[in-house]
């Protein structure tokens, strides 16, 4: 795993972060569930090493589940093993309150679940479900995030959503040091382009998430059409079949091309797979090192003309 500074945090991070959204087990989400047992198991192992960069959040899995999976592990091990980094996010309440009162709770909750006085980087999680004046006013949560930065009770600040102009708008505020952008990056949609531009211009670190696409650019169309945490329209299908005969040309597997596109950015930081069982760790390795001929990425690279998120 190569080591990279997280922009102007100084943090060290793995060019690979483990995204434990799944280990929740959230079916609704992502169509499986996950048990709480091989849940565990696969948080030992990441723990383990060598993807050392952590993701989670407060509102991942009933009550928190995934967190609280986290915490368990961690109490196991005395704590948050060195070089490794935990990061959450902040949510509103099962009524959709997102005020600064309901952040501040969140994070006591976080806290309460992963075990740790202190949380090392919180995003301000899908800032779309609240208006942009009403998450900056005073008050709000980005004032909230800012007060317990202050505090020393968080030690960094990142947004994570969806919408690119609005987590372009985010970024512009300079608060936030990180952002994590999902599903607008990949080999289907590039549409996170100005996001990227505009952090690395700032040293604002990018943190990708799923570049798999929820599953399509993992398994192939031929296995699955989960796309966008949904059924993929038939476009995004036919996309994904002309990209993986391009990978079949050159004996490359789909979802190693799709994992390296993101790695291979320079204005990315850190690329979040989840993994939901322990094989998956090696396996995810596996992929991330397989060699790549440049000419897959002179046929693959042209950004496709079609944008089906935004």
């Amino acid at each position: 795993m190569q080591i990279r500074t997280l922009g102007k945090t100084g943090l060290q991070v793995t060019e690979l972060c483990v995204g434990t959204s799944a280990i929740g087990s959230m079916p609704k989400t992502y169509g499986y569930e996950v048990a709480e047992d091989r849940a565990l198991e696969t948080l030992r192992r990441v723990f383990q090493g060598p993807i050392t960069f952590i993701d989670t959040s407060n509102e991942y899995g009933q009550d928190g589940s995934s967190e609280r999976l986290i915490g368990t592990v961690l109490r196991e091990l005395g704590g948050v093993p060195e070089g490794f980094l935990v990061a959450t996010k902040v949510d509103p309440d099962s009524t959709g309150d997102f005020s600064g009162r309901r952040v501040h709770a969140s994070v006591r909750e976080s806290r309460e679940r992963l075990g740790l006085d202190h949380l090392p980087l919180v995003y301000l999680h899908d800032p779309e479900r609240i208006c942009f004046s009403e998450a900056t006013a005073s008050g709000g949560p980005v004032e909230a995030m800012r007060q317990m930065q202050a505090d020393g009770v968080i030690g960094h600040l990142g947004v994570a959503g969806g919408p690119i102009e609005l987590l372009r708008r985010y970024a512009d505020t300079g608060v936030f040091e990180v952002v994590i952008t999902h599903n607008r990056f990949t080999l289907l949609d590039r549409s996170a382009q100005p996001l990227l531009n505009d952090c690395a211009g700032a040293g604002v670190a990018v943190v990708n998430a799923a570049p798999f696409g929820s599953g399509l650019l993992a398994k192939g169309p031929d296995v699955t059409d989960r796309y966008f945490y949904q059924s993929a329209p038939p476009q995004v299908i036919e996309a994904t079949e002309r990209i993986q005969a391009v990978c079949e040309r050159h004996g490359v597997p789909l979802a190693a091309a799709a994992l390296q596109f993101s790695l291979r950015d320079p204005r990315i930081a850190s690329t979040i797979v989840g993994i939901t069982r322990p094989e998956r760790v090696e396996q995810t390795l596996e992929l991330a090192k397989l060699p790549i001929p440049e000419s897959l990425w002179h046929e693959i690279d042209p950004a496709p003309e079609e944008v089906w998120l935004s």
